[in-house]
């Protein structure tokens, strides 16, 4: 017996089709399923086996906790109807566009009322007989006169799901951080448990803005690849431990999930990795107060092997042209002699045998001054009268004057 997987409804609902006599069904073709809802369209994902069966029927059981409230599961058995038509699909078309004037309605319904709710979308059936409403709302609402007043506005049976913030943005389908459209909105079926232990143990930031999807919870992206984290961490203690040793402390800082590694910081403030394999044997010399000596790892092509971390040299040890290279002394080597400076130079004049400073301060020259024969005759005569005794008149720098009135107060007794 063939098993078919599909999709329906806003909400993203699966329905196994298991019936002997269904046809082969294509996937991505429409077809008409008789739900616990009624008839409505749905898409054929693919043929499942048995064991695949299984497993999305132990997923839904796991994720319906933070599933759809008081509705129908997230999976259940749907009955084959027909392949859809073309009227079908133009009506459901139809259906689609008529969705955006009755969610206007209700919002407007839902203002008169003030009712602690939000209504996020609304869904007709095929044959419009019943109209469905998704709302979410953080306490409990008496929503009994707002039902009847919609029965009243739009003619037909409704039904108010309440879903939580996740279904929320699984129903709207918006774009994740990462620039594609939110995975609970196209494929995923349901909801994984997370927690912040998966974000500690893949090296992530603790920042809500980068950690977070569309909903506010943590992005359902940090359980794909969080058991391989998880097999990495088996034989590890949990991330930000340290290492003690009668030399200091070492602390682990993360994983290379790559190289399959650990990143330890030194007491001196140096990094270096150490082979998960190797991190026992490591803890042991540490706690022994031995050194640990970082092996090389051999390259296979004829390379040279590459160098310990310590022994690797960083950018700033190069040399530039306005600064010469540093000597970087490390743990364990010998202090190498550094040669004597000289303190002669040939380009700058002794003075008892030490060099003069270069003075950097230039005197500024004093400019000619140029006078014509008239000028130069009144300075004679100036000069002549200062031999003979004569006494030259000094002009007097003459008081600037106040132009604000004094104030006259007349009063009973005089004038001030």
């Amino acid at each position: 017996m063939k098993v078919f997987l599909t999709v329906f409804g806003k909400p993203r609902y699966l329905g196994l089709v298991s019936e002997s006599e269904t046809p082969v069904l294509v996937p991505g073709e429409p077809v008409v399923v008789q739900t616990s809802r009624g008839e409505e369209i749905a898409k054929v994902a693919g043929e499942i086996s048995g064991e695949q069966a299984d497993f999305y029927v132990r997923s839904n059981e796991e994720g319906a906790k933070d599933g759809v409230q008081n509705g129908e599961p997230g999976l259940q058995t749907v009955v084959f109807v027909r392949q859809a038509t073309e009227e079908d699909i133009v009506l459901d078309e139809e259906n689609r566009v008529l969705e955006e004037d009755v969610l206007l309605g209700a919002r407007r319904l839902l203002g008169e009322h003030g009712l602690a709710m939000k209504i996020v979308d609304v869904e007709y059936l095929l044959d419009r007989k019943k109209l469905f409403f998704y709302f979410t709302s953080e306490q409990r609402v008496d929503f009994r006169a707002y039902v009847r007043d919609l029965a009243r506005e739009f003619r037909t049976r409704i039904e108010l799901r309440q879903i939580g913030v996740r279904d929320e943005a699984k129903v709207v389908k918006g774009i994740a951080p990462c620039g594609r459209p939110c995975c609970c909105s196209y494929w995923l079926h349901a909801f994984m448990p997370i927690g912040i232990k998966m974000v500690k143990e893949q090296n992530l930031a603790l920042n809500p803005s980068k950690i977070s999807g569309l909903c506010g919870r943590l992005m359902c992206c940090m359980s794909y690849e969080h058991n391989v984290y998880r097999e990495l961490w088996k034989d590890l203690p949990n991330p930000g431990s340290k290492v003690k040793g009668p030399k200091g402390n070492f602390l682990m800082l993360g994983v290379d999930v790559k190289e399959g590694s650990v990143l330890m910081r030194a007491p001196d403030g140096a990094h270096f990795s150490v082979e998960v394999a190797l991190f026992d044997q490591f803890r042991e010399k540490v706690a022994a107060g031995e050194d640990w000596a970082v092996p090389s790892i051999p390259r296979s092509n004829g390379q040279k092997p590459v160098p310990p971390i310590h022994e690797r040299e960083r950018p700033q040890d190069k040399a530039s042209p306005r600064h010469p290279a540093r000597k970087v002394q490390f743990k364990d080597q010998p202090v190498a002699e550094q040669p004597q400076k000289e303190a002669e130079r040939d380009d700058l004049p002794l003075e008892d045998g030490v060099p003069k400073k270069n003075s950097r301060r230039r005197r500024k020259k004093k400019k000619p001054i140029n006078l014509d024969q008239s000028q130069l005759n009144q300075v004679d005569e100036k000069k002549d009268t200062l031999d003979q005794g004569a006494s030259v008149p000094v002009k007097k720098k003459r008081r600037r004057r106040s132009n604000r009135k004094k104030d006259v107060v007349s009063g009973g007794e005089g004038e001030k």
